[in-house]
């Protein structure tokens, strides 16, 4: 249902959150090594046959001139999330500006460098628009947020009012 890419294997540690989160929502997905650079064509036929493979989604992590998640985008009509990948060079924000500034008509959702967790999380929520299964464990998943900030203010007062 979800396509993974990234334009290199050094990425795989980054990318694997995705995985970790769209295993907690018990949504199939594939991940490939494809480069935009270096294997072209292979990303051409991976990104405008991903639609007739049951994908619905692409995440696309990429680092350095991170041209990976906006020439997928151009070969598809599904939704690609761009995950911006640190490197030493520039910190991350030549990645991002790549990502983020695509030119209009062919846009890429942009999450924060690194980020794979919140790019999953994005597929999550374009998914449970159709889909009432991923939307109630989406719903469930938002209350274990809001219940976990609670507890986290709970012992932060009960500080405050120890040391009052």
């Amino acid at each position: 249902m979800v396509g993974i890419l990234m334009g290199s294997d050094s990425d795989f540690d980054i990318m694997k959150e995705a995985a970790a989160v769209l295993d907690e929502f018990s949504i199939p997905y594939e991940m490939s090594v494809i480069s935009a650079h270096r294997t072209p064509k292979d990303l051409e036929a991976y990104a405008t046959q991903a639609k007739s493979n049951g994908l619905k989604i692409i995440i696309a992590g990429a680092g350095a001139a991170a041209h990976l998640p906006g020439v997928t985008a151009a070969f598809t009509v599904l939704p690609v999330i761009g995950v911006p990948i640190f490197n030493k060079k520039l910190s991350g924000q030549d990645s991002l500006y790549s990502i983020v500034q695509m030119p209009p008509g062919i846009p890429v959702a942009t999450v924060g460098i690194d980020n794979a967790r919140n790019g999953a999380l994005m597929a999550v929520h374009i998914l449970a628009l159709t889909d009432p299964s991923i939307m109630s464990s989406l719903e469930e998943f938002r209350e274990k947020l809001a219940e976990a900030s609670r507890l986290k203010n709970r012992k932060v007062q009960e500080k405050l009012h120890a040391n009052s």
